[in-house]
């Protein structure tokens, strides 16, 4: 069997990324809005392109150490590599409908 066909789907990763969630927000990263991007190598080297909700999260280090944690035990993974962003900025508008009911803010 090929290393291409053990990794996990880019549905998996989003899987396993909802189990992070932002301290402060108290909503999973995923439905956030903050993974931007997801790259898997055939070698079993994730990609994450990311931001945060501001550049200056004190609990930034805290959320990339979950992300990799979150990530690191799946099969076929072989290193993860986080890249924070801040273009394009965070907004609300890009959280998911769920976040979005589940803070109130089905306006946005």
């Amino acid at each position: 069997m090929s290393a291409v066909s053990t990794l996990p789907s880019e549905d998996d990763l989003k899987e396993a990324l909802r189990t992070v969630y932002d301290p402060e927000i108290g909503i999973n990263i995923v439905d956030l809005g903050l993974v931007y991007d997801i790259l898997v190598e055939d070698d079993g080297e994730v990609g994450i392109t990311m931001t945060l909700t501001s550049p200056g999260c004190p609990l930034s280090h805290v959320i990339g150490e979950q992300v990799r944690e979150a990530l690191d035990g799946l099969p076929g993974i072989t290193n993860v590599k986080l890249d924070l962003v801040w273009t394009p900025p965070w907004s609300p508008a890009m959280m998911t409908e769920d976040a979005k009911m589940e803070l109130g803010m089905e306006e946005w």
